[in-house]
């Protein structure tokens, strides 16, 4: 997919609609859902009302993920049809720098879906995809949702899962996983069950996960450090406080 839009970058809502191409695009490629569209612009909403920047309490969040990547035994990046037309790129550095599996797992499953979006990733640098064996299920849900590879979800400690939905998210946790989730809803109910809640843009939270990962790599005093001093409750209010008490501009 292409970044070229009749836009200069000097526009003041040129990151914004630059993703929002991006998004409809991923659309026309088979990527993203139509409903990814509802769901981006939900979103932005919020994004709109944290000032479009990473918090303080997000960017403790971030490297707190990152932590928990590096110290997993099996670190799995799940990757749904809107992150991947947002960041493939991104999701693949991070997965270089992390040693993280990178498996396609969709609220919305079809093969054709599932493949589109491994071969993007492909196209971005990755070179080994999971997601499109799916022998594995998760507990408590019904239909193509449930459905994983029992070598990849299936099997990690650890799963970062940007943009998931509520359910999912909370069937992963029961599963006793260590759940990282970028939403930029502090209320969501991804965000509550998470371990780590990253109230964080995906074009941001990515790179910046990626950043401490490397900053972290090596260090495992410091990837405890990191991760003892992360409080999910403090950050949840952290995020919402700046929401409710934002100015806009």
């Amino acid at each position: 997919m292409s970044d070229d839009v009749d836009l200069p970058e000097s526009h003041p809502r040129y990151e914004s609609l630059l993703t929002r191409h991006r998004i409809e695009a991923g659309v026309d490629r088979g990527i993203t859902s139509r409903q990814g569209l509802i769901a981006q612009g939900r979103g932005e909403a919020f994004d709109y009302l944290l000032g479009e920047r990473t918090i303080d309490s997000a960017d403790a969040a971030e490297r707190a993920a990152a932590a928990h990547l590096l110290a997993a035994d099996h670190a799995v990046i799940s990757v749904n049809g809107n992150a991947a037309a947002l960041v493939p790129g991104e999701l693949v550095e991070l997965s270089e720098v992390t040693g993280a599996d990178l498996e396609v797992n969709l609220f919305n499953r079809t093969e054709e879906r599932i493949e589109a979006i491994a071969e993007y990733l492909r196209e971005h640098g990755a070179t080994d995809v999971k997601g499109l064996t799916a022998d594995g299920r998760i507990p408590g849900l019904d239909h193509e949702r449930a459905k994983v590879d029992a070598d990849g979800i299936g099997a990690a400690d650890v799963v970062l899962v940007p943009l998931e939905d509520g359910d999912r998210a909370e069937a992963l946790g029961e599963m006793g996983k260590t759940e990282l989730v970028i939403d930029l809803n502090p209320q969501s109910r991804s965000a509550e069950v998470a371990s780590v809640p990253i109230i964080d843009n995906i074009i941001r939270a990515i790179p910046n996960v990626t950043e401490h990962a490397r900053d972290l790599r090596g260090d495992p005093d410091a990837q405890r450090d990191a991760i003892d001093a992360f409080d999910a409750d403090s950050a949840l209010t952290a995020a919402e406080r700046t929401i409710r008490e934002g100015d806009l501009e």
